[in-house]
Order: C-alpha cells, then sequence, then structure tokens
C-alpha cells in the first residue's frame, strides 16, 4: 500500500481529544495509518486535493441487519408497530438463502459507503436455508469496508409462545457451537482489524434466558463483543415485566448482559435507573432514529445518556424498518429528535457528528477508528460542499445542517472504495439488477 496525500482541505473536523477543527490542513496515509496531519505536507505518492471540501472520520454504523435490504417498503409491514411487522416479514425472511445473504449484504454495505460509512456492523439472526454469517462476510470483504458481524441467534419459536416461525429457530447447542465456529474462524482481534466478530442473540423475546447467559460466557472466553436489542418499545418492556418480573437493565445485569464488552439496540425505553447502569459499566447503545420512527417506538434518551457519560453510536437498523440506510441522513435525524424531544440546543450538528464518528467507533470496542489522528486507521471520509445542500452556507463544517449526505471520496484502511461519488471496488449496477431479480422472486 503507497503513501498518499489528501490536501487543501477546507476543513478538517478531526474529532481528536481536543475535538480539532483544522482549516487548509493536509493529512498523510500510508499503509493504512494517518501518519501526519497538518499545513504544507508533501508526498511522492498520490495527491487528493481536497480543496472545497470538509474531512470527516468515517462514519460507523453499529446496528444494521443487512438481510433485510431484499425487503423494503412490504405493503403488508409498512404501517405496523414492531411485532406486527416482524410477524409479517419472517415468512418471507425464511425463504432467503445464501445468494439472498451475500446480495443484499452488498447492497446495504454499497449505501452505507456512498453515505460516508468506513465500518458497520451487522446483527445476522437467522440463517434459512444453508445461509451462514461467512454469506456477509465475503460481500464486505469484496466492498472493502471495514466489518463488525455478529453471530445472531432465535431460538424460541410460534410454537414454543416466540415470534418467529419454528423454521427460523434453531437449537441451542447448535447456535453456541456455530458461535464457535465463526468466532475461530473470521474474528481478527488486532489493531487494524478489517473484520471482528460479536455474538448477539436476537432478543429477550425470542431466545432463552439461558442462551443470553450462555452466550455472555462464551463472549468472555473468547474475548468477543456482545449485542441484541433491549427496551426498545412499550410492547418490549411489557414483555419483560411479564415474562421476567423486571425491567430490560435488571435482566440485562442478572445475564451478564452489561459492560464496555456489551452494546445494546434501541434502548428506546431506558428509565433514569436503567442509564445509570448502563453509564456505570460502560454499556454501550446503538441509536437507531430513523427506526424508532418509522416503527412508532419514541425517542431514545440520548441526551440524558449522553450528560451521564453513556457511550452513545448511530446505526440505520435493518432496511426493513428503515428502508434507507444512508448514516448522514441518519445523524441528521439524531440530531432532530433530541430537539423535538428537549429543545433546540439539546444536540449541535457537530455533537451529532461525533456520535456518528468517534461515538459508534468507541461503542464497537474500535478506539484504532472514528478520529483523524496520527497513528488512527486512515478510514476518512471526504465531502464536497462546493454542493446545492451547502450553497449558501456560513459554517460548511456543520455538515448535517446543510451539507451533502452522499461522499465524494471514501478511505478505509488507505485503499479509496469511493471515488468522485462512485464506488470503486463492485460492479454496483450489477448488483442492483441482481438485488431487484431476488425482490421480484420474493414477491412472486
Amino acid at each position: 500500500m503507497t503513501e498518499f496525500l489528501i490536501k487543501n482541505a477546507d476543513s478538517v473536523l478531526t474529532m481528536d481529544d481536543k475535538r480539532r477543527e483544522l482549516s487548509g490542513a493536509d493529512i498523510l496515509i500510508d499503509s493504512g495509518q494517518i501518519v501526519q496531519i497538518g499545513h504544507g505536507l508533501a508526498t511522492n505518492g498520490e495527491v487528493h486535493d481536497a480543496s472545497g471540501c470538509v474531512v470527516t472520520p468515517g462514519l460507523v454504523n453499529t446496528h444494521h441487519h443487512l438481510y433485510q435490504t431484499l425487503t423494503r417498503a412490504v405493503p403488508g409491514g409498512q404501517d405496523t408497530l414492531l411485532f406486527g411487522w416482524l410477524q409479517t416479514l419472517y415468512p418471507i425472511w425464511a425463504r432467503f438463502g445464501p445468494d439472498e445473504m451475500f446480495t443484499s449484504a452488498q447492497i446495504g454495505l454499497a449505501e452505507l459507503a456512498l453515505s460516508g460509512c468506513t465500518l458497520s456492523s451487522d446483527h445476522l439472526y437467522l440463517y434459512p436455508n444453508g445461509s451462514r454469517l461467512e454469506d456477509t462476510i465475503a460481500a464486505a470483504s469484496e466492498l472493502g469496508l471495514r466489518f463488525h458481524p455478529t453471530r445472531g441467534a432465535m431460538s424460541i419459536g410460534e410454537s414454543d409462545g416466540g415470534l418467529p416461525p419454528d423454521s427460523l429457530a434453531e437449537a441451542e447447542s447448535d447456535i453456541l457451537n456455530d458461535m464457535i465456529r465463526v468466532v475461530d474462524a473470521f474474528h481478527d482481534p488486532r489493531e487494524g482489524s478489517m473484520c471482528r466478530v460479536g455474538l448477539a442473540p436476537c432478543s429477550p423475546f425470542s431466545v432463552s434466558r439461558d442462551l443470553m447467559r450462555d452466550t455472555a460466557l462464551l463472549a468472555r472466553d473468547k474475548g468477543v463483543m456482545l449485542h441484541t436489542h433491549l427496551a426498545e418499545n412499550d410492547e418490549d418492556i411489557a414483555y419483560s415485566k411479564a415474562q421476567f418480573g423486571c425491567r430490560p437493565g435488571q435482566y440485562a445485569e442478572d445475564l451478564g448482559w452489561t459492560g464496555q464488552d456489551v452494546w445494546h439496540a434501541h434502548c428506546v425505553k431506558l428509565d433514569g435507573a436503567e442509564i445509570d447502569l448502563f453509564a456505570r459499566t460502560r454499556t454501550g447503545v446503538a441509536h437507531c432514529p430513523c427506526s424508532n420512527c418509522r416503527l412508532g417506538s419514541g425517542i431514545a434518551p440520548v441526551r440524558a445518556m449522553r450528560d451521564c457519560g453513556v457511550q452513545v453510536g448511530l446505526g440505520v437498523d435493518g432496511s426493513a424498518s428503515n428502508d434507507i440506510a444512508n448514516l448522514m441522513a441518519e445523524a441528521r435525524q439524531a440530531m432532530l429528535l433530541q430537539r423535538v424531544a428537549n429543545g433546540a440546543d439539546a444536540m449541535s450538528a457537530r455533537e451529532a457528528l461525533e456520535i456518528a464518528t468517534r461515538g459508534g467507533a468507541d461503542v464497537l470496542g474500535r478506539p484504532d477508528c472514528g478520529r483523524l489522528m496520527p497513528g488512527k486507521r486512515a478510514d476518512i471520509a471526504v465531502w464536497d460542499t462546493r454542493c446545492v445542500e451547502s450553497a449558501g452556507s456560513w459554517d460548511p463544517a456543520a455538515l448535517l445542517l446543510a451539507g451533502p449526505t452522499r461522499v465524494r471520496h471514501l478511505f478505509v484502511e488507505g485503499r479509496q472504495i469511493v471515488r468522485d461519488g462512485h464506488l470503486t471496488t463492485i460492479d454496483l449496477p450489477r448488483i442492483i439488477e441482481r438485488q431487484n431479480t431476488l425482490a421480484r422472486a420474493l414477491r412472486d
């Protein structure tokens, strides 16, 4: 990998420890790592002129279900709450196989990359018809995005009182064995890793307490992170109280699901005691504002979380409950919802962008990402503010107020993934055609 230089950026939003913003600055990259940030830097390698652009760390997506890009805007699920939405889509997802998993992951990751994302997690919790976690890992590797897939699971089917059809439920012994397999085969714990694997039973209403507890023990034995859905909506809280006799936070703590190696998706309905618990234990949260709006789940108390010291990142959630996976738009939505809930000064554009970069990296246990600093990974987004969205802006660096949502250039580990708004690593029109073919087959 050769040295290269990003030069003459109008503004570099470093998200470093001092949150510095540098005007007219350059970034020198070598071997996938940031070497130097400053002015008047030189290189013998390639030069990327960033005049008229704002440069940020690559955005980080902390929660997704990539397979759902094949079921966007399904009519039966467009206007339902969470549980009804799931019951509409489960029978469709049961028809998926490896091709559907691979292609949908390519589409979802491509959409994220074009919105400036360089690192994405994924929560794959169903494995019909021979599907495996490596179907998505292969898609991320081909595209060139840094990836944190999680081996999810559902073990309680309809016949046992669960929501999913029995065909999508797995035996818990099989789940644990496959968790061991994928961690041993694909998890790379080293700094700069392109793939880390997490363990992620789907939710408290789709697996047993024993599986939640056993997964936590396994994750700690293997040194990997834990992820699940928690406290997403009022139905979720009611279920926890009825089935477990406690709120979701207590349920999580009792089973070993708090700590800096754990992050929970949504957490819309956390109360004050649960927020304090998460802050004290350094438990992370993946905030998914668009999905929470789409499903009518509510507004997560992100302002209160951050004020208490909870680590918060952003997630686009599955495409079937968001329909769009634009992480820049997600960050804007996060900012706007906190203002709706708490006032116009509740969250600035820069704070929301910090959540989308440094915040997400910290939630995923990746302090080597999410900030532009010497020694950190060269995951960099270049935003052209000479666009119609920024025309007339007095503060082009306030990207979430008036700026592009599609990236001009994107670098992951120093490799250019997007050049002039187009992916460089895959044939996107061909993959879109394949995705639409698969979607038509599922409808028929």
